[in-house]
């Protein structure tokens, strides 16, 4: 699925949206990491939502400096993404990272997109590339794993 997240013409619209995306991965890693058996996998994601938290974190205090109400939950996505888990969850725990792996493709492309913003200050620009670096790194992560064994 390709993400719109990242290409609003407003810098407070592009905010609140990656607000909601992260609300959005917080409770998908949640979900997924209940459902998974494998306890190295269930360490790794907890990592990663950490990561998730942090930039939400940073995005709440940069909706404080431009003066804009930040969402406290996630949107619509956030139960499909959840739903998902819950309908692959029978299929393992390589099913579920590889459903994960598509929540982090949308994460990635955001974050690109929301560095290339016009309106983006130099700080909230390198932000937005550590946390794409992160996202990739989740990202490659959940890829290598789907792929050994398979």
């Amino acid at each position: 699925m390709v993400t719109l997240f990242g290409n609003e013409s407003e810098f407070a619209s592009l905010i609140k949206d990656l607000i909601l995306l992260e609300h959005d991965a917080i409770a998908a890693y949640d979900s997924c990491i209940e459902r998974l058996d494998d306890s190295r996998f269930k360490d790794q994601l907890s990592s990663f939502k950490n990561d998730h938290t942090y930039h939400l974190q940073v995005l709440n205090r940069i909706a404080g400096e431009i003066g804009i109400d930040a969402p406290t939950e996630g949107d619509m996505k956030q139960y499909l993404t959840t739903g998902k888990l819950a309908l692959i969850n029978i299929f393992g725990d390589k099913a579920l990272l590889r459903a994960m792996k598509t929540n982090e493709d949308d994460t990635v492309s955001a974050y690109e997109n929301a560095a290339r913003h016009e309106d983006a200050l130099p700080e909230s620009k390198a932000f937005f590339l550590a946390a794409c670096e992160d996202e990739r790194r989740h990202r490659d992560w959940m890829e290598t794993i789907v792929a050994a064994d398979s």
